[in-house]
């Protein structure tokens, strides 16, 4: 089953690609892997999910819920990069910040929300390696951010 559909049954469209938000560009291919800058929980336009994640239940969601849209920011940015999300081979890292508390410790927690929609849409080729980091803060107070590395099919 295609990338796409399976987007599709989890009730998920792919955004357009956010634009880069300074000097660089939303992506680079050397070889056969392309690496992903890093990508805001950006929806509309605009960032959609801001300000600092606690260990409170409802920040935790909160916070999940703003990893998963910078997954899906990252899959429209891999999309214009390649054409087809069925180009991707594997999902390869996974860097994720989240801007926290003081002494937040649950930054895993929240950049699952990225990481298992990766593996929802890409099966055993979306489980990669990762880094889940808190941060004193994000561009334009963002909640988290993700930059990811995937493989691409020869």
């Amino acid at each position: 089953m295609s990338c796409e559909k399976k987007l599709a049954e989890l009730g998920l469209t792919l955004p357009p690609p956010p634009a880069a938000a300074g000097a660089y560009v939303p992506s680079v291919r050397a070889g056969n892997l392309l690496f992903l800058s890093g990508t805001l929980p950006i929806a509309d336009g605009k960032v959609a999910y801001t300000g600092k994640i606690s260990s409170e239940p409802a920040s935790l969601e909160y916070g999940y819920a703003a990893a998963r849209q910078c997954a899906l920011n990252t899959l429209a940015n891999i999309k214009a990069a390649l054409g087809s999300l069925d180009q991707v081979a594997r999902v390869v890292s996974v860097s994720g910040f989240v801007n926290g508390v003081d002494d937040f410790a649950d930054s895993p927690k929240v950049i699952n929300g990225a990481s298992e929609l990766f593996g929802a849409v890409f099966g055993e080729a979306g489980k990669h390696s990762r880094a889940a980091v808190s941060v004193n803060g994000l561009p334009l107070k963002a909640a988290a951010e993700i930059s990811v590395i995937v493989e691409i099919k020869a």
